[in-house]
């Protein structure tokens, strides 16, 4: 049954993925708004097919500690799952993503139209401007940002050395950080066709402030904060 439904699941993705490119393309002449809230129904509807099809659902910790000013979303990443299930959790947002991302067919179509903001990481200090610049636009435009400071997708039970250029970014803004750990990768597991029943859990930290502090501090305190909640909210601890 689990495979059943992990192809069940593939196929709908892909039916659905297809049509919904060229949509994402037809959104070009209008605004972020509402691009936005048409590409995003593609991810509402796979989330959906996810929990009918293969019973993955999702739950929410820590939803009262968001700012209501734009933040920076400093998150653990260990499965496709959070791609998509951000957009629904977090207020609208772009995306720190390799640009290499943009050139994939379908998928990268509808990224490009939301103004992601697409770095080539080879580039060095080249790459670090564009992050601040289109950083700063994105933030003064109302919008989050969200970052993956490993950098990758890590299994479960595995870390990497947080990169400081999310920490950069928000040191260099003053933008509030928000520190995000989950659990996701032991349901939807990272490069696994095959995704098991079960709830996953998003936890949410305390805003950092970050005016004043350094990138490495901002990093350090992300980093200690996500690793000790991810441990936690895996090894099915009462909630506190």
């Amino acid at each position: 049954m689990l495979a059943l439904r992990s192809t069940l699941f593939a196929l709908f993705q892909a039916a659905l993925t297809i049509p919904f490119s060229f949509i994402a393309l037809a959104t070009f002449p209008f605004g972020f708004g509402t691009r936005y809230r048409v590409i995003t129904l593609w991810t509402r509807l796979v989330l959906r097919a996810a929990e009918r099809i293969c019973g993955i659902r999702y739950r929410v910790l820590g939803a009262e500690r968001l700012p209501a000013s734009p933040f920076i979303v400093l998150s653990k990443h260990q499965s496709a799952w959070e791609t998509l299930a951000f957009q629904l959790i977090f207020p609208p947002q772009v995306w720190v993503v390799k640009r290499e991302l943009l050139w994939l067919p379908f998928f990268g179509w509808g990224l490009a139209m939301l103004a992601p903001i697409a770095i080539d990481r080879g580039s060095g200090a080249r790459a670090l401007r564009q992050m601040l610049d289109q950083g700063r636009d994105r933030l003064e435009r109302g919008l989050c940002i969200v970052i993956f400071p490993e950098g990758t997708r890590v299994a479960p039970g595995s870390r990497r050395e947080y990169q400081s250029g999310g920490a950069w970014l928000a040191s260099k803004t003053a933008a509030p950080v928000v520190p995000v750990a989950l659990n996701s990768g032991e349901i939807w597991p990272r490069n696994a066709f095959l995704k098991r029943p079960g709830t996953i859990t998003v936890s949410i930290g305390a805003p950092i402030e970050t005016r004043g502090l350094a990138p490495e501090e901002v990093n350090r305190k992300v980093e200690d904060w996500i690793e000790g909640e991810v441990q936690r909210i895996s090894s099915g601890k009462k909630e506190r």
